[in-house]
């Protein structure tokens, strides 16, 4: 249930709502969807987002949706698909397919929706003036990351060890893991940090931290959530993301940027490039607004009693 509306925004731009796009084109566009894991970049609020600016697939637009599956060998072939089909604007999710078509591209525009650190990760020059063919939408996620060890210690206030998951194939990587680590001294928490580079390793990395006893597992957005949410419960440990669909996925909690927001920050971006605007002129937008959701069900399966407090926080609660 949700416990609170947000009304927030990511304020470098403003909101454009003209004319139905159904109302000013002769064709239809043709949008390219790429992530890096899920099929649809957070669970279809993107879609749904272009459908409230007027662009229905099917309709007046077509939308072409690729997924990695979580493998980055696979974001070439990808990549070189969607570019091959000429398409009017593509959006990718999160840093690593953002970063893969930055490769293959300098002239499609590129929406990346969520992307941690994006001038840190270079790909874009700054946020007020990205330069290039990409602008979108940053999802703070390595100070988001930070805040879950807070959002641990409230859960668990015995907890003294945290294992972390994090991506060796994403670039992000180590602006999340720098974050995590200056969240930790504030805390104070002890880090495992376990390197994932593939799928298959994950078996290993849980085993790995129920035999060092860490209290929970703090997982990098890019990792593939539902396996890595099937095996904590397994494993009776706690597990948290800075990713909003993680706890959706069955993971204990996530605490993320609002993603209707991001979705329809995103997609208003994707409607002005169509429009005409150029990616370099339009600023990087970066969230205000965070939301934590707790998962009960996955609670109660590990033998959890979250507190009252941390409860009354949460803005969505699963039951």
């Amino acid at each position: 249930m949700k416990r609170r509306e947000f009304i927030a925004g990511f304020g470098a731009v403003a909101a454009t709502l003209s004319l139905p796009a159904s109302a000013q084109q002769t064709r239809a566009v043709r949008i390219g969807i790429l992530n890096f894991e899920n099929p649809e970049p957070l669970g279809g609020l993107l879609r749904a987002s272009l459908r409230e600016l007027g662009y229905v697939d099917g309709q007046n637009a077509q939308l072409e949706v690729r997924t990695a599956q979580g493998d980055r060998g696979r974001l070439a072939g990808l990549t070189a698909e969607l570019v091959g089909l000429g398409l009017d604007v593509i959006v990718a999710y999160p840093t690593p397919a953002v970063a893969a078509l930055k490769e293959a591209t300098r002239e499609i525009p590129i929406v990346l929706l969520g992307a941690g650190d994006p001038v840190g990760t270079g790909l874009v020059a700054s946020l007020a003036r990205p330069g290039g063919n990409i602008t979108g939408t940053a999802s703070a996620t390595a100070e988001a990351g930070a805040k879950t060890l807070e959002i641990i210690r409230d859960m668990l206030p015995a907890a003294h060890r945290v294992a972390v998951l994090a991506n060796a194939a994403d670039p992000f990587t180590e602006s999340f893991l720098e974050q995590i680590r200056l969240g930790a001294k504030a805390v104070p928490l002890e880090l495992r940090i376990i390197m994932i580079a593939q799928p298959d390793e994950l078996d290993a990395a849980f085993a790995a931290i129920t035999n060092d006893g860490a209290d929970a597992v703090v997982v990098q957005p890019s990792l593939p959530r539902g396996r890595i949410a099937e095996l904590a419960v397994r494993h009776r440990v706690a597990s948290i993301a800075p990713s909003g669909g993680f706890a959706t996925a069955g993971g204990l909690a996530a605490y993320s940027a609002n993603q209707k927001e991001m979705a329809r920050r995103s997609a208003t971006l994707v409607d002005r490039i169509l429009k005409g605007s150029k990616p370099a002129d339009l600023p990087v937008e970066q969230p205000t607004t965070f939301e934590l959701v707790i998962n009960l069900k996955t609670a109660k399966a590990i033998g959890l009693a979250i507190p009252p407090a941390l409860l009354s926080r949460a803005d969505e609660v699963i039951e």
